[in-house]
Parts: C-alpha cells; sequence; structure tokens
C-alpha cells in the first residue's frame, strides 16, 4: 500500500519533473501525435512524416506573431490558462452554442509533447499538470519554440520548417507574413484546411489574422531587436 499510494506517485511525478526539465534543453524529435497519425495512415501510401527541429531565432518572426494572433492574444501575459476564454466558451456552450476551443498555446504545447491526442478528462486533467510544468520551467520563449516545431500545420506536417517547404517551398526563416498568416489560419484543423490552396474561409481567416498581429505588441525576443 505504501510503494501504491505513495513511492509510486513520487516516482512518476519525479520522473515527468526530469523529463520536462530535459526538453528545455534538448529538441523534441518525435511526439504522441506524430506516432498516432503514422498509425491512423498507415496503409495510405501517399503519407509520410516531415518535421525537421529549427530553433527560434531560424524560424521567422511573422510565424511566432502569427500563431499568437491566432490562437492565443494573451499568450505573453497569462499563467498558462486563459481564463477568461474558458468562462466564455463554458458560457456560450451554455446558451445552446457549439462548444468551441480555449486552449492557450501552452496547453496545446503540453498536449502534443506528452500526450496522446485521445479525448478524457485524465488527458485534460495531466494537460493541466504538464502546463503548469512547462511554464515553471520552461517559459514562454522556449513554449513558442517548441509550439513552432510540433504543432500539425498539414498531413504528415510538423512544425514550421516542415510547412514551409511542403507548403511554400521555402524554409521557417523565410516565411513572409501572409504565409504564417495561412498556415496560423489552418491550425485549428490542419488535416482539412490547406495553406498552400486556401479555401475562401482561410484566406479571409488569414487577412484577419494579419490585422491582428498590427494590434498586439511583441518582445524583442520576437521582433529580435
Amino acid at each position: 500500500m505504501r510503494f501504491l499510494f505513495i513511492k509510486l506517485p513520487l516516482a512518476i511525478i519525479l520522473f515527468s519533473i526530469i523529463w520536462v526539465v530535459l526538453l528545455k534543453w534538448f529538441p523534441v524529435y518525435i511526439t504522441p501525435l506524430m506516432i498516432s497519425r503514422s498509425i491512423e495512415y498507415r496503409q495510405d501510401k501517399d503519407f509520410h512524416t516531415h518535421h525537421k527541429w529549427r530553433s527560434l531565432e531560424r524560424i521567422s518572426p511573422e510565424m511566432s506573431k502569427a500563431v499568437i494572433a491566432s490562437e492565443d492574444n494573451k499568450f505573453l501575459d497569462h499563467n498558462g490558462f486563459d481564463w477568461d476564454e474558458m468562462e466564455k466558451a463554458i458560457k456560450e456552450h451554455n446558451q445552446g452554442k457549439r462548444l468551441r476551443g480555449a486552449s492557450t498555446i501552452s496547453q496545446q504545447t503540453a498536449k502534443n509533447v506528452f500526450l496522446l491526442p485521445k479525448r478524457s478528462f485524465i488527458r485534460k486533467g495531466l494537460e493541466a499538470y504538464f502546463t503548469v510544468l512547462i511554464e515553471l520551467i520552461w517559459g514562454k520563449q522556449r513554449i513558442l519554440e517548441v509550439y513552432l516545431n510540433v504543432a500539425e500545420m498539414g498531413k504528415g506536417l510538423y512544425g514550421s520548417e516542415a510547412a514551409a517547404r511542403y507548403l511554400f517551398k521555402t524554409t521557417a526563416d523565410k516565411l513572409t507574413r501572409h504565409q504564417a498568416c495561412l498556415i496560423a489560419a489552418c491550425l485549428p484543423n490542419p488535416l482539412k484546411r490547406n495553406a498552400a490552396n486556401p479555401s475562401s474561409y482561410v484566406s479571409s481567416r488569414a487577412n484577419a489574422i494579419s490585422r491582428n498581429i498590427s494590434n498586439l505588441k511583441y518582445p524583442d525576443w520576437i521582433n529580435r531587436k
């Protein structure tokens, strides 16, 4: 009983902390989502996983700005959770609207790096736990760097470098604002949306993201000043 309720939980917590600390310094080359997608599309001969790690300095600042403007306007200010957006989403759902996501970039990063994509209350609890850890141990700059390297940006495309290469025939450091906004516009559903061949909705959404970029302030480590 002592092992089951004290030693084992403590060992798991210690392991998770060591895991997070190591990934503060080492690139994330593979994630549970990459493995899950490979299994999901194992019979699709045209499916290939494309992923190449790039440091934040080798990713266009426009990509950083685009995902913040699109996914998480308060990323630089919150502690990992946007409580206002969560409350707003719940309120809209109670009014009969479809329940929308209110996950921050920190939460999405924690989910992508440490957890399987399967939805459950247990996974949401673990997502919150790892979100707290990466906020405390990694900090905003590292969280954004990892997110821009592991986020699913198309079928088999993970991270900014893969998206830049296979969608726009360029590299992550050369992405323009328009290209970055098109990629960001596809993030909620990258398997059905295509930044290289955008629908009218994706183009409209990309333009809205571009306008929002001008309304937000970014620190020097994003602006590269």
